[in-house]
């Protein structure tokens, strides 16, 4: 079975809801991880994405901010959704595939401005997020998964525009990225989309202060496509749909692919 996951914070399903109908057409992956829906489960616009299709959903949301859904062609069916440093925030929602192929979608806090956990609240939480994930995936070993979403941390050096520049920044300290390595260590996860393209910079988010984000190209990688090490040799094909940042009224993050052959 040959399946193409894609991952998108989409900043307002509702908003951008023409925005993920031309993704669904256009690029027609059979599961779309979509975060920060900003969006009660009941108002996400989901007879639009049946019709082209999608007939299978799982998701969780909130008035206003956060929220994960999982869009499929393929069945599929919830099996959790984790409150993650207990935020009682919509950030991950998990659902299984008839194949057996279990996927996690995540949103990751933000963490503020100030990488500073005495000074800012938010980027406290956001490490204790990441910890609980951790632990998590300890205590249960994940098998046979993959794990998609906006974890709001770059880790490389080139999946920044400038490494020094940023390393005071939120998303590209030291201590979030050493926090980020743990999470992933813990699952033995594989970061599919490095696996696929090893060298280079890649960027998956664009500030929507720059004026001409494209020339300017101040990007990160922030949106991650990750697999367990049983099905992580069956991925390949991943991509950043760049172009997507440039659409009329975009989300300041781009998709994500990969696909797996299972």
């Amino acid at each position: 079975m040959t399946f193409t996951l894609a991952t998108w914070n989409i900043n307002s399903v509702r908003l951008r809801e023409g925005l993920v109908a031309r993704l669904l057409r256009e690029e027609a992956p059979d599961v779309l991880c979509l975060q920060e829906c900003k969006s009660p489960v009941e108002k996400i616009p989901v007879e639009a994405f049946r019709a082209l299709g999608y007939n299978w959903m799982v998701a969780r949301g909130q008035k206003g901010y956060n929220g994960v859904a999982i869009l499929s062609r393929l069945p599929l069916s919830e099996v959790g959704a984790g409150d993650y440093a207990g935020l009682g925030h919509a950030r991950h929602v998990a659902a299984r595939l008839e194949n057996g192929v279990t996927i996690h979608n995540f949103y990751v806090p933000a963490g503020g401005d100030i990488p500073d956990r005495e000074q800012n609240v938010k980027f406290g939480q956001k490490l204790d997020f990441l910890t609980h994930m951790r632990d998590d995936f300890h205590a249960s070993r994940p098998e046979k998964a993959i794990l998609v979403g906006d974890l709001n941390i770059a880790p490389r050096e080139d999946d920044v525009w400038n490494h020094k520049a940023l390393l005071k920044i939120v998303s590209h300290t030291p201590v979030e990225v050493a926090q980020l390595a743990e999470t992933q260590d813990a699952g033995h996860w594989v970061d599919v989309t490095r696996q696929d393209v090893p060298e280079g910079r890649l960027y998956s988010w664009w500030s929507y202060r720059a004026a001409d984000w494209d020339a300017a190209d101040k990007g990160r990688r922030l949106d991650h496509v990750w697999a367990t090490p049983d099905i992580s040799g069956a991925a390949h094909g991943s991509r950043v749909l760049r172009a997507a940042r440039g659409w009329e009224q975009p989300s300041d993050h781009a998709p994500v692919f990969a696909t797996f052959d299972l």
